[in-house]
């Protein structure tokens, strides 16, 4: 019962933030190159990543993956990114300094499912002839349910834009 009850506000989540967030797409972000992203993330957790611009400064990142310290975990999030495209000046591509707040959900082998707040700090490099990014990124992550709990997550990551 409490997994599915955790599964629904995660879900309610993510489709709120969608709709809401997508209702705000720009001429401006329909005209950058590759809107969406999708790749791997290799750290903790390790998986799929994926990410959507919204406008030519914010997005929209998710992830799908597995945490294989302590307790196996599914791991799911999804966050709001706002990205400063203006604090470095790179001779080829684009590179942002990344920050934003978003949600996370696991679910683990004990039982001890947990729903968290996600403050994603990060840098995304975007190729200039390819259409590829990599970035890093540490999470501080909050966990509200079931208890309070402070932990983090970080990793590196490259996808594919189109």
């Amino acid at each position: 019962m409490k997994k599915t009850i955790l599964l629904s506000a995660f879900l309610f989540c993510l489709i709120s933030a969608m709709s809401l967030f997508g209702q705000t797409q720009t001429a401006e972000a329909q005209a950058t190159d590759g809107l969406v992203g999708v790749g791997i993330i290799l750290g903790e957790p390790s998986g799929l990543a994926a990410h959507y611009f919204l406008t030519e400064n914010t997005a929209l990142a998710a992830g799908l993956a597995w945490s294989f310290s302590g307790n196996n975990r599914l791991h799911m999030h999804i966050d709001y990114q706002i990205n400063n495209f203006e604090l470095f000046d790179v001779e080829s591509g684009r590179l942002s300094f990344y920050y934003g707040l978003g949600g996370r959900m696991q679910i683990r082998e004990d039982r001890h499912d947990k729903l968290g707040v996600r403050i994603p700090l990060g840098l995304n490099y975007f190729f200039a002839d390819i259409p590829l990014s990599i970035f890093i990124e540490a999470v501080p992550v909050l966990d509200l349910i079931p208890d309070t709990d402070f932990s983090a997550n970080g990793g590196l990551g490259v996808r594919y834009h189109f």
